[in-house]
């Protein structure tokens, strides 16, 4: 199972967020959900719609405890974590997850996404 987990900034419209799934997938990756901080679900909605995939909002506390790749001084005063979209993708998996590589900004760099795989169904 691979998780697209996102972290964005409000002004982060769709294109932003579809530009950061595509650049963190590559077009080689079968998305099975999206993950995000749970207060930031609802701006993550219209993707997870138009995508016809599940939408997994995560509690803020379940980011602070994951391993990330990037660690954003930003992400981690406001957030605790290192990266709220490998958090995110991470959180959504389970213990047994692994990101796939480091988040990937949008071309405006108003999103991230970062892709985390669990043999875990």
């Amino acid at each position: 199972m691979i998780v697209a987990g996102f972290g964005f900034r409000q002004s982060a419209s769709l294109a932003s967020l579809e530009g950061a799934l595509e650049g963190a997938s590559g077009g080689t990756f079968v998305i099975d959900a999206l993950a995000t901080l749970d207060r930031k679900a609802a701006q993550l909605a219209p993707l997870a719609r138009k995508l016809a995939l599940p939408l997994i909002a995560i509690p803020a506390d379940r980011l602070a405890d994951q391993p990330t790749l990037t660690h954003s001084p930003a992400s981690l005063a406001a957030h605790g974590a290192g990266s709220v979209a490998e958090a995110a993708a991470l959180a959504a998996l389970g213990p047994e997850a692994r990101l796939l590589a480091p988040r990937f900004l949008s071309p405006d760099r108003l999103a991230s996404c970062a892709l985390a795989e669990s043999p875990f169904p």
